[in-house]
């Protein structure tokens, strides 16, 4: 997989913590990319599981180092690769994702043809327990102070990842290194592009680094530290991060609005109709030859069972659960406004 003229032009860092049971999947999406000039550097961040132990230890691919360290986090391990890189370019794998089999020829023409490029990301889509689809469009400074839009596997030149210290090990919780360099590089003078096509394949699974540094108690000290940071550039931006999410915000309302309306103009109310007909029906069953109240009452205690699933459903969005806050603040608003 190396190049034989001497260092390969991509360094591929995967790394693993109690992930054997995907790792490779995770490297089959590598060797089978259609640009073959990388070297894949295997980091096991102290794995604890023995079945990723025993994975680790007899692992053997073509192109591929395996190095094991003590646990110390996901950018520890990350800069543990980055230490042994030897490519032109770097690209930091999470051992349970995957790649597309032209991400690297797309993104190395685009860095290839353009020196001001530093990173270049692309759209993913979500799989396991989600799926979807996310096709951010910038990845600006401005966007960035905001919003992550850019893939934690963009390939990115390694010259500027050294100059920028690597990914930093001491941030509160595990995750949102990647975040935080790429605000770094930014802050540098860096320039990024996003490539507008699904090239990535991004794994949604219970307990992941990602699901608590979005939802989870990693979020609000993540945050803290990142806005201290970079306090300096978001200072410098305010304005414009303010706008930005005063939008964002304002949209995730009207939805919200929209689905609170539903749930309490429509689906509550039949639920509470089905259940008042069913007790109903219930009540006359007893009677002798009764038939059609029987068929009737399947026919209600099923469109109650659907009526009450719509409405978990509904409230176990991913709108409802964002919003939660913002639809706690605007409630204490609103009373506040009724207050005498």
């Amino acid at each position: 997989m190396i190049a034989v003229d001497g260092a390969p032009k991509i360094s591929v860092i995967v790394t693993c913590y109690n992930l054997g049971t995907w790792l490779d999947e995770s490297v089959g999406s590598v060797l089978a990319q259609t640009c073959q000039d990388f070297e894949v550097i295997v980091v096991d961040d102290g794995s604890t599981d023995p079945a990723t132990q025993a994975i680790v230890a007899g692992y053997r691919r073509p192109g591929v180092r395996v190095v094991r360290t003590g646990h110390a986090g996901v950018a520890a391990a990350r800069n543990a690769g980055l230490s042994l890189a030897r490519g032109e370019y770097l690209c930091i794998l999470d051992a349970d994702d995957r790649l597309h089999p032209s991400f690297f020829e797309k993104a190395v023409r685009v860095l290839d043809a353009d020196t001001s490029v530093t990173f270049v990301g692309a759209w993913l889509r979500a799989f396991g327990d989600e799926e979807w689809e996310w096709k951010p469009e910038r990845c600006d400074l401005q966007t960035l102070l905001c919003e992550d839009t850019v893939l934690t596997a963009a390939l990115v030149r390694k010259e500027a990842v050294v100059g920028a210290g690597g990914f930093d090990t001491a941030m509160p919780v595990q995750g949102d290194d990647d975040w935080d360099l790429w605000l770094t590089l930014l802050e540098r003078g860096a320039r990024g592009v996003i490539l507008r096509e699904v090239l990535y394949d991004y794994r949604r699974r219970a307990g992941s680094v990602s699901t608590v540094c979005w939802h989870g108690a990693g979020h609000l000290p993540l945050a803290r530290y990142r806005l201290a940071k970079h306090e300096a550039t978001y200072r410098a931006h305010l304005e414009d991060v303010l706008e930005r999410q005063d939008g964002e915000t304002a949209a995730l309302l009207r939805r919200n609005d929209e689905l609170e309306r539903r749930i309490a103009a429509e689906l509550e109310p039949m639920v509470a109709l089905r259940r008042n007909e069913l007790a109903s029906l219930q009540s006359r069953l007893d009677a002798p030859h009764a038939p059609a109240a029987d068929a009737r009452a399947r026919e209600l205690e099923a469109a109650l069972h659907a009526a009450t699933a719509e409405v978990a459903a509904l409230r176990q969005s991913a709108s409802w659960r964002i919003t939660a806050p913002l639809r706690g603040a605007y409630g204490w608003w609103l009373r506040q406004r009724g207050a005498p």
